[in-house]
């Protein structure tokens, strides 16, 4: 029940370009921390082979963060659904942003220099921003 208060104590106040940024950059984390889809394979009635440790020489392991929690995925959600205010472009562009990939690629991957990368995506941020406070009244 105190996600729920809380999120309508922060849907009264009027966000900034900064935390709409942070919300962002939230999501993006949040999405990384799901989960992954389990294949469902089919399993044989062998014992398991026994693994040579010369095996685990060349894996690379990957350790992952918990779950995320209900709130954190519940604020995801309310944060991909401000996407449908922005264009196509925009859109790929604050989440690249929000994903960390560095802005010189960013740039190179849209044919601009990383200056224009930092100045469209300001503008991104300040319209959404508009956007999101208008819509909270």
């Amino acid at each position: 029940m105190g996600g729920v208060a809380a999120r309508e104590v922060t849907m009264a106040k009027k966000m900034t370009t900064n935390q709409v940024a942070e919300r962002l950059k939230e999501a993006a984390a949040t999405i990384k921390r799901l989960p992954e889809e389990k294949i469902h394979r089919l399993k044989s009635n062998w014992p398991e082979t026994i693994p040579v440790w010369g095996d685990y020489g060349d894996e690379k392991t990957r350790v992952r963060l918990g779950p995320p929690s209900p709130d954190a995925i519940d604020r995801m959600d309310e944060t991909l659904g401000w996407f449908r205010w922005l264009e196509p472009d925009e859109t790929k562009l604050a989440w690249a942003v929000a994903c960390g990939i560095n802005r010189k690629l960013i740039g190179s991957m849209l044919g601009v220099h990383r200056t224009t990368v930092w100045r469209e995506w300001k503008a991104v941020m300040r319209k959404l921003t508009a956007l999101i406070n208008f819509h909270r009244k």
